[in-house]
């Protein structure tokens, strides 16, 4: 994977890209985040204290989320991230949406995940559009 990255590197990136190094950081913060908040909507799935289609959303969300690395580093395809990275934001708007009316703190701790996927469905696009 390590000549994958490379590969992303020599891409084209807009000048307000931030730095590699910090995308693991972000990321951290991010599944803990994540973790927490959409193990609490699976539990109160399994407990019968919310419906189960509150959790599909989440569920998608995690396999559009997983499968973007695949997608731009496993198969260098940045047409198809930009569409997973879409459907990252979409399925976590969805989920916000649909779990506000039982728990509404998932909907609001959930606020910076919202905030980076949306920049990076931003970045995504322009790097797509300066490497066609």
């Amino acid at each position: 994977m390590n000549t994958n990255y490379s590969w992303y590197s020599q891409l084209v990136k807009p000048s307000w890209a931030p730095p590699s190094w910090l995308f693991g950081s972000v990321w951290t913060f991010l599944y803990a985040i994540i973790f927490v908040s959409f193990g609490t909507v699976f539990y109160k799935v399994i407990k019968k204290e919310i419906p189960i289609i509150v959790a599909l959303p989440f569920v998608l969300n995690l396999l559009f989320n997983f499968l973007f690395t695949y997608l731009q580093f496993g198969l260098k395809n940045n047409y198809l991230a930009f569409l997973d990275v879409i459907l990252v934001l979409g399925t976590l708007i969805w989920a916000m949406l649909l779990v506000w009316p039982n728990l509404r703190w998932i909907a609001l701790v959930n606020i910076p995940y919202l905030l980076w996927v949306s920049f990076a469905t931003i970045l995504q696009a322009t790097v797509t559009y300066l490497n066609r």
